[in-house]
This record gives C-alpha cells, structure tokens and sequence, in this order.
C-alpha cells in the first residue's frame, strides 16, 4: 500500500490529492505549514495555508502569489483528499496539516511549540494514525525553563545595560521570535526600536489583529538615547555596521541553542536566554502521544535519536531525511 505521504526530492508529496507540503522547489500546488524559509519556496503554481497567515505571508511571498487562505479546522478536498489546517503553535499563523483518505489519517506537523504565545494560536493535538514530527530539539539536554522566569531575566539585563549606559541589542528570529520577544519585555522599562527586517513583520502581525507595544524604526529615530532603549534584531545584523550607531551596548541573544553550554561565548554574545519556538524534548514526547499514532515519522533535527527512542517505547518509528534537517541558530 503506498504511504499517504511520501518523501520526494520535492518536499513531502500526497499522490491521490497531487499536492506537496512545504515543497522546496516549485510545484504546481503547494499545502504550506508556515512562511519560515525553510518551509515554502517562491514560484509555486498555488498555495494552500492558513487564513491567519494571509498579511506575514504576503510579505514573503509577495502581492502576486495565489494564495488559498484556510480558516482553521475548515477541510477542503483534493481529488478526493480532505486537508486541513490546526493550530501548531510555532508563530502566527502556523499549522499542522491534516490529510485524510480512505479512512486514514496522516498529519505533518511542520515546526510547532506547546509553551503559550499570545502572538499566535496555541498547538492542538490532531488524533491521527500516522504523525510526522519535526525534533529540532529532539534531545533530552534541551528543557526549556518557564518563559515568564526568562522575561523577567530579560528584563534584569535591559535595565543593568541602563544602568551602566549601554544599549540593549536582543537578538530572534525576524518572523515569529522578535513579535513573542516583544510581547514577553516590559515596555515601560525604555523605548523599544527595531531593525527593518524586524518592523516589517510588525506591521504585519498588527495588520492581522495582534496587539504588539509601540516600537520605531532604528533607522528613522532621531535623537534617540540608545542607552535607554532595547533594539530588537535579526540574528543576521550581528558584526554588521548597522550595530555601529548604537554606541556602547551589550548583545543578547534568544534560541533554545543556549541551552548548551559554550554557545554563548563561540557566537560572541554577552547573554543568551533560553527561549525557543519549538518543542523541548519532553513537549516533542507529550505531542506525539497526544495524537494516539502507532506509526511516527521524523524529520528535521535530531531524526535518528528520536526514531529510535520511539522504537524502543513500542512505536513504529522511522528518521525521514528531507533537505531541511533543521532550523539554524535562530530557532
């Protein structure tokens, strides 16, 4: 019997429905789990995704791209496949897809995370019998402190780099980390600027409902006290001049990479902070069971430690490589 879902050299391909999940090259009809890089490619013939994902996506994609937008939950058929889109978690508008044919049911998680964000909807356990489960952080050392603990350690260091009239350079992900970075701070503790990468996503997510605090354009404030102000960035602009007209400052930088220890120090940042926007390995375990599958697929990160793992607790379970084997330094 052929799997519902087969690996490609495309991207994850459903041959009744003839349609690809977060393809990596173009294809004519594309199912895409979020806009991250890793998970959609420009120049598809059309695009499956959800409807919460309408204002980021347009940015990405751009104002020409076809766009089949999907509330959540809302199923659609192709050729006689039922797909749907529930919540993941991950950022705004991310989704888990649910593809159902014949009476079975498959569902690709793309990247999603369990611990709450105001700035998207939160992760729901899809029933299934076969889970595909990304395991960025599919190991035991990777167990992600409570968040409000690492705001609040977020916080502490803006303040002590006041104090001592240095700038407060917070580095995450443009789409998704910056926009929960900026919920979690206390604004009232400085002004708040962003790199251009980041306030584009801003506008964004304010365009589709989400309440961010004020912030400003770096590039546009004029007769800014840097000292007082946290600046959020793209892990991108670190060593680039942009940093330069910030005067003194201190770097800190948000992944669930800090979590090992030496990190830190071999990107060159004074404080790293222990948040993350996927699963830790004890939220990855919860997840799958959560779902009831018997047959469970990996993919992206830490496959083969993951697979076997399941294995060894009564699962089916198998490492599927694809190109993306897991996200960079930002997740």
């Amino acid at each position: 019997m052929t799997d519902l879902l087969m690996p490609t050299e495309k991207g994850f391909y459903c041959p009744p429905g003839d349609f690809y999940i977060d393809p990596w090259q173009p294809v004519p009809r594309a199912v895409i789990t979020h806009v991250h890089a890793d998970h959609y490619t420009p120049g598809c013939g059309a695009y499956t995704l959800s409807a919460a994902s309408e204002h980021i996506a347009r940015v990405r994609l751009g104002p020409q791209a076809n766009l089949r937008l999907l509330p959540y939950r809302t199923p659609v058929t192709f050729n006689g496949v039922t797909v749907s889109l529930h919540p993941a978690g991950h950022i705004l508008g991310s989704a888990q897809v649910r593809v159902e044919h014949q009476g079975e049911v498959w569902v690709l998680s793309g990247d999603y995370k369990t611990d709450p964000d105001p700035t998207c909807a939160p992760f729901e356990p899809v029933a299934c019998d076969v889970f595909i489960t990304e395991a960025t952080f599919g190991l035991p050392i990777y167990h992600w402190p409570p968040q409000a603990a690492v705001f609040r350690q977020i916080n502490a260091w803006w303040q002590d780099n006041q104090s001592q009239g240095r700038a407060s350079i917070l580095y995450g992900y443009a789409l998704g980390k910056a926009q929960r970075l900026l919920m979690g701070v206390d604004p009232s503790i400085g002004p708040i600027y962003t790199h251009g990468a980041v306030e584009s996503i801003n506008d964004a997510y304010r365009t589709s409902g989400v309440d961010l605090p004020p912030t400003a354009y770096a590039l546009e404030a004029e007769d800014a006290d840097w000292s007082r102000a946290l600046i959020v960035a793209p892990p991108s602009a670190r060593g680039t001049r942009w940093l330069t007209r910030f005067g003194p400052q201190a770097s800190g930088y948000c992944s669930g990479w800090m979590t090992v220890r030496g990190t830190r120090r071999r990107w060159s940042i004074d404080r790293g902070f222990v948040i993350s926007d996927h699963v830790d390995w004890a939220q990855m375990l919860g997840a799958v069971r959560a779902t009831g599958a018997q047959r469970v697929l990996v993919t992206h990160g830490y496959t083969a430690a993951v697979a076997r793992w399941l294995r060894e607790h009564g699962l089916d379970a198998a490492a599927v490589d694809t190109r993306y084997r897991g996200e960079d330094e930002a997740s």
